[in-house]
């Protein structure tokens, strides 16, 4: 059956032939073949204009984040998703397929870079213990009521993992050693942009919450920086009450980050345990890119990795990330988002307030 873009291609062609025409040329002229490069080249060529596509989405994304102070993954998830149709067929589909799996866990393996060792034993045992807790109880939780409300028991898994560990990043890594199913790419879009949203919303409300229940700097920090999804509201709303808070706040984050490794490898391992079929196996894959993520956070323990090899992958951390992103918003329609109705935003509404009350507990009670 002919498509809309069928009828217009033929048109234009048409048109085309009829000027060649004018100009004395023979209807049927046309290009000799080029034969097509073989080995990495060939793979090059087909993934790019899907990968170049996804990566000018993430640089307009980043320069309208730079411009408004907004969250850069909200942007790149909703530009990308005014392009969906670029997934449903063409030369684009190859590399936006690259970008949503690839290139997203080159961009998780890279978060290790920001942590090292030290940073996380200075914050002393109740921190540490603190942050588990919330993270696995938050996990918990969303498998416990994922179901009660009528989802499937991976959404809880997903959604209290970018609850509890860092939005948007958690979430993709998360996503990338959960069974695949039809609806992953759309629980994953979802998942992202509810968490977006939600850790703006938080950086706003919690400053004004820790001032009006009168925490101090360092108790502060430790609510901030255990209770808000992404790194970068942590980060806006920790400096936004004092310099001490905006350090425990980010010291604290990076626990949480942190754990995106035992945990990711947990989810790897049960899922490679039940297998497809839900029967036992006794082999579960180690995902290549928690491998570079442990890599990179033992090599900067240890002061081997250099500051600016540190930064740089911090950096191409980020773009990939947010290329990533836009990859899977392409690969996503609003009117599948809006097919899914209010239990998935309520389940993660829960989640927050189930990690800030944890935390807030710990915090008041136990220090």
């Amino acid at each position: 059956m002919n498509t809309d873009l069928d009828t217009d291609t033929a048109s234009a062609q048409a048109i085309f032939q009829s000027y060649g025409g004018m100009e004395g040329l023979a209807e049927t002229f046309a290009l000799p073949a080029q034969p097509l490069p073989a080995g990495w080249r060939a793979f090059f060529f087909r993934i790019y204009p899907g990968l170049l596509v996804a990566a000018t989405i993430a640089l307009a994304a980043t320069w309208l984040s730079q411009q408004y102070r907004s969250p850069v993954m909200l942007f790149a998830l909703l530009f990308g998703m005014t392009f969906h149709f670029l997934h449903e067929e063409g030369r684009c589909v190859a590399g936006i397929e690259f970008s949503s799996k690839a290139v997203l866990r080159v961009g998780v393996a890279l978060l290790g870079a920001r942590i090292t060792a030290t940073q996380i034993l200075e914050l002393g045992g109740m921190p540490i213990a603190t942050v588990v807790g919330g993270i696995l109880s938050t996990i918990a939780l969303g498998a416990f009521a994922a179901q009660r409300l009528g989802l499937s028991r991976s959404f809880g898994v997903l959604s209290g993992g970018a609850v509890g560990i860092c939005g948007a990043s958690a979430a993709l890594a998360i996503a990338s050693v959960l069974p695949r199913t039809n609806e992953s790419e759309r629980d994953t879009i979802l998942t992202v942009v509810t968490v977006t949203v939600l850790s703006t919303i938080a950086m706003i409300a919690y400053p004004l919450f820790v001032t009006l229940v009168g925490l101090d700097h360092v108790h502060a920090g430790i609510f901030l920086g255990g209770t808000i999804h992404d790194v970068a509201q942590v980060v806006g709303a920790g400096y936004s009450i004092s310099p001490q808070t905006g350090d425990v706040a980010t010291y604290v984050k990076l626990l949480r980050v942190t754990m995106l490794l035992p945990v990711v490898f947990s989810i790897a391992f049960v899922v490679g345990r039940r297998g497809k079929g839900g029967q036992g196996s006794t082999k579960a894959k180690l995902p290549l890119f928690l491998v570079g993520f442990a890599g990179l956070v033992a090599l900067n323990s240890l002061g081997v990795l250099p500051k600016f090899a540190s930064d740089a992958a911090n950096e191409v951390s980020r773009w990939c990330l947010v290329t990533a992103i836009a990859a899977l918003g392409m690969k996503t329609s609003f009117k599948d988002l809006a097919a899914v109705g209010w239990r998935p935003i309520a389940l993660m509404v829960l989640e927050t307030a189930w990690i800030a009350a944890v935390t807030f507990v710990a915090v008041k009670f136990a220090y």
